[in-house]
């Protein structure tokens, strides 16, 4: 056989190959990794990167800087439990049941890492949950016991109750470094990543306190707000920094020194949590403590014969801000050693990293500290994410993002099933670019009341432009703002004849998103009725036990 055959039968065989054989498979996708960081009370106005220049947030800044930054983004119920439930489950309140940190959370109903574990992920659930239960849904889970302390705090690990030595804010991101490490590398992973800090009552890690107490920070331009313009809800809230704000147990004053001058306080809570908070402190941990705030305690007692009440307000929004900007320090400084770990393993590419916190809070606006209301600062919340493989750095969000937004779009990115009762919808496509087509409204319930801070029963609806809030139970008042004149929202002007028109849009606009939600009256009288048959029955216990002790 001649070579020139051979060659021919050698094509012939190679191209014949080239057309039998099946197109090679297409290998399927790698699904992103998920960390959601959140904090507890962290305002967007003390994240540097939204440019409010109270403090500095490099760490966190690095996902608006590598991502995307949301300046819109709110919750639906500006309240620790709440705001948590409605994470997990992509539910309003009123449906996945948690209308606020009294009633008990259903474990049993479904959640968005429940069903990334269905689709192959290994979860984790490290730090705050403030959630009633053994949390389902993960693999591994380290839990503070309710709100947790600052110091040498107690975990329910898996199920297993123990008390860590050391400052909270490291020790969970000791664990959630740890649990990142020893992981299934094989896996897909989700890691919600929640920081205790910075909540109440802002007790600082050493490093910062030494920092931070010698710092004097600016002053809002509404700290001394008179709250005309308002109604009955904003002048009646009881979280006024110099009248709601305990000496003791928020500025850090011993109780020995308001005996000294009897200055006088509502409630004994200051006092207690003043005992309690430093009463879980080592003796180094205590000698440190005291090595800075005795001082100031000096300090004060010699100035405080002089003060006026404008002075007091001065003084105590000073000490509100080293304390609490100090815990936020540690916050920022264990989100940067997560990314640093992400980029030493080689994972920075392949997820995604959200910060975030359950709710906003008030900085000294309108002279408030805490949350609850609708009004900006406790509605809007930071959201700053990453993503290299999908969202371009430097990226900017105007959407009314809310909370129940997250398990749809952790959801999306994963190719999981998105459960038909979640109300939340993906904003994947908005950050990545792909879409604008998103809603144009975002919707509000609040119902914690009677209760500390004394906030009124409200809901609403906001648009980019117009925000309109109903307060009920014990008054029927209602608010508009125009959020494009008036951004620090200072005049109510829905009996403005100027506004009739947008009034009635407004109104028009919450009867169908409370259609669409499947919210109703009848389910505020259903959560007031429950609500006050859990207070009673406080009541009643609480009459037991001093019947006990009497006896």
């Amino acid at each position: 056989m001649n070579q020139n055959l051979l060659k021919s039968i050698a094509l012939l065989l190679f191209v014949g190959g080239i057309f039998s054989c099946k197109p090679p498979q297409k290998a399927e996708a790698q699904k992103p990794n998920i960390i959601y960081i959140m904090s507890d009370d962290h305002a967007y106005q003390a994240v540097s990167a939204y440019g409010y220049g109270l403090n500095k947030t490099p760490n966190i800044d690095r996902l608006a800087k590598e991502g995307a930054i949301f300046s819109r983004a709110c919750v639906t119920n500006s309240l620790c439990a709440p705001s948590r439930a409605a994470m997990l489950t992509g539910k309003h309140s009123f449906v996945n049941g948690k209308v606020d940190n009294a009633m008990p959370f259903n474990w049993d109903q479904d959640n968005f890492p429940k069903e990334l574990q269905k689709a192959g992920y290994q979860t984790a659930l490290i730090g705050k949950i403030h959630l009633n239960g053994l949390p389902q849904g993960f693999d591994y889970s380290a839990v503070l016991i309710g709100q947790g302390n600052y110091y040498n705090p107690d975990f329910v690990v898996n199920g297993e109750k123990k008390q860590i030595h050391g400052y909270v804010t490291n020790i969970i991101k000791d664990l959630a470094l740890n649990w990142l490490k020893q992981r299934d590398t094989k896996k897909p992973f989700c890691l919600l990543f929640h920081q205790k800090a910075p909540h109440r009552e802002w007790l600082p890690a050493p490093k910062y306190f030494k920092e931070y107490t010698k710092m004097k920070f600016k002053e809002p331009e509404t700290l001394f707000d008179d709250y005309n313009g308002r109604g009955t809800a904003a002048r009646t809230a009881e979280m006024n920094i110099l009248k709601n704000m305990n000496w003791s147990g928020d500025n850090k004053i011993d109780p020995k020194i308001m005996d000294k001058f009897a200055i006088p306080e509502n409630t004994t809570w200051g006092r207690n949590a003043y005992k309690n908070n430093l009463g879980r402190m080592d003796s180094g941990q205590r000698a440190a403590w005291d090595s800075i705030y005795v001082p100031i305690n000096k300090a004060f007692e010699k100035a405080y014969p002089s003060m006026s009440e404008e002075d007091k307000m001065h003084w105590k929004f000073q000490r509100y801000m080293q304390d609490y900007l100090g815990c936020i320090a540690s916050v920022d400084e264990s989100v940067g050693k997560v990314l640093n770990y992400l980029d030493e393993a080689g994972l920075a590419e392949n997820t995604i990293v959200v910060y975030t916190s359950d709710q906003g809070f008030y900085l000294g606006e309108h002279g408030w500290f805490d949350k609850r209301f609708m009004y900006k600062e406790s509605f809007r919340t930071p959201l700053l994410m990453r993503y290299p493989k999908e969202i371009k750095p430097g990226t900017k969000i105007d959407n009314l993002v809310q909370n129940i937004d997250f398990a749809p779009t952790f959801l999306d990115y994963a190719g999981a099933t998105v459960p038909s009762e979640i109300q939340g919808e993906s904003f994947r496509k908005i950050v990545s670019g792909e879409s604008t087509d998103f809603r144009d409204f975002a919707y509000y319930t609040y119902y914690e009341y009677p209760s500390i801070h004394m906030v009124k029963r409200h809901y609403g609806v906001a648009t980019k432009r117009y925000k309109l809030i109903h307060f009920y139970y014990d008054v029927d008042e209602w608010e508009l703002y125009d959020l494009e004149k008036d951004p620090n929202e200072m005049k109510n002007v829905y009996d403005d004849p100027e506004y009739a028109d947008v009034q009635k849009m407004m109104h028009k606009k919450l009867e169908e998103v409370r259609k669409y939600y499947g919210d109703s009256d009848e389910n505020n009288q259903k959560y007031i009725e429950s609500y006050l048959d859990w207070q009673e029955q406080g009541r009643k216990n609480r009459l037991a036990n001093q019947k006990k002790v009497n006896k």
